[in-house]
């Protein structure tokens, strides 16, 4: 049995409104119980208009709520932005930073999510940090130079971190969205690098931080891929749409702990 508690995770993106929202939420109480939550951590993280009415439906549920990003600023006059203390004061516990599609379409940079993730860090707010390598850039073999790239990055707020709130998510840009996905082998060679990343870069914790897959998980791939050794469960995006098949890759998760 690995010592390092499995994490699943659900994207919603900018997806849903109130009634679909509550469907979904309310079939995840029903299904993510006690018993599976004392084997696997879930988290969910809706848009950000939603999240009071996640935290209503999940209150005394064993899943934990998420916002899809946070700001590097703190409160004050940065319009548009949300504070690491709001999300808090709504009752998240992680944030996602860095995840591809800010990074590609708002220019969320290395140093704009190291700047994110710190300033979660410092409000106890925990962050799922997001990395991974494009298409042109696997095939062009670049893999781990993207890898150490964005990790060592993370350096800065190294001594902020801890294995409790502190996650990455590998998520190979090509297997976002598109069906395709990484093997189990491709994406355990990506996780023990980066954990070898994160040593090299001052993570104490680097042993214990969970590494998440993120790539078009779905029930029919989960098991293959959390079986894997440096692969702690999933960030999911399509499949956190259907509460079968988010609860499904949970059952995954908490199986492969052993």
């Amino acid at each position: 049995m690995r010592s390092r508690k499995p994490l699943v995770v659900g994207n919603w993106k900018m997806n849903g409104d109130r009634a679909s929202g509550e469907r979904l939420l309310s079939a995840l109480v029903k299904g993510v119980d006690a018993a599976l939550g004392a084997r696997v951590g879930v988290a969910v993280c809706p848009p950000y208009p939603y999240l009071e009415q996640a935290r209503a439906a999940l209150e005394g549920a064993p899943i934990e709520l998420g916002a899809q990003d946070v700001s590097s600023f703190d409160n004050g006059a940065y319009t548009g932005e949300v504070s690491a203390t709001m999300l808090l004061d709504f009752g998240c516990r992680w944030a996602i930073v860095g995840h591809s599609e800010r990074r590609a379409l708002f220019g969320d940079d290395d140093e704009a999510v190291v700047a994110k993730a710190g300033r979660a860090l410092e409000h106890g707010l925990g962050v799922i940090v997001c990395v991974g390598e494009t298409l042109d850039e696997r095939e062009g073999e670049l893999t781990e130079t993207v890898l150490a790239r964005q990790v060592g990055a993370l350096k800065a707020i190294g001594s902020k971190a801890d294995a409790q709130r502190f996650v990455v998510a590998y998520e190979p840009v090509w297997a976002i969205g598109t069906g395709r996905t990484a093997s189990p082998e491709q994406a355990q060679s990506a996780h023990a690098f980066i954990r070898a990343r994160l040593a090299d870069a001052g993570f104490a914790a680097a042993t214990n931080t969970r590494i998440l897959y993120g790539g078009s998980v779905k029930p029919a791939n989960a098991e293959s891929l959390f079986a894997m050794p440096d692969i702690d469960g999933g960030l999911i995006g399509g499949a956190a749409l259907s509460a079968d098949d988010f609860i499904a890759i949970a059952r995954a998760a908490a199986n492969a702990q052993g």
